[in-house]
């Protein structure tokens, strides 16, 4: 019923940054939220930010104060805006739809997309 498909990842090294895209598609009025999730390799999940249907934003305090979430509306696009990034942010990052606590450890949102690889070296 929701789309999801990421974009932007990459490699940066540390200090530097980096924005993921998510494009959303189909029905998104079934969800509050909208989000990003990430899974660094050999750790379990952990929600990074969300953003609710009235631009409402929560963090994880690990990216507090460096990452940003946006959306806009008219383009149907998520956005993560990643700065002074660490080598500790490399992971998987997924854009997902429906509300999870940001900073929580195992969050299974509703609905997920393919994963945008970010690597931050030193």
């Amino acid at each position: 019923q929701v789309q999801l498909v990421e974009s932007g990842g990459g490699s940066v090294q540390a200090g530097g940054s980096l924005t993921l895209s998510c494009a959303v598609s189909g029905n998104t009025y079934i969800t509050n939220c909208l989000g990003w999730i990430r899974q660094p390799p050999g750790k379990e999940r952990e929600g990074v930010a969300v953003i609710d249907n009235d631009g409402y934003q929560s963090y994880a305090d690990s990216v507090k104060g460096r990452f940003t979430i946006s959306k806009d509306n008219a383009k149907k696009t998520l956005y993560l805006q990643m700065n002074s990034l660490k080598i500790e942010d490399t992971a998987m990052y997924y854009c997902a739809a429906g509300c999870f606590v940001a900073g929580w450890k195992g969050v299974n949102p509703d609905y997920w997309g393919q994963g945008t690889q970010v690597t931050v070296s030193s």
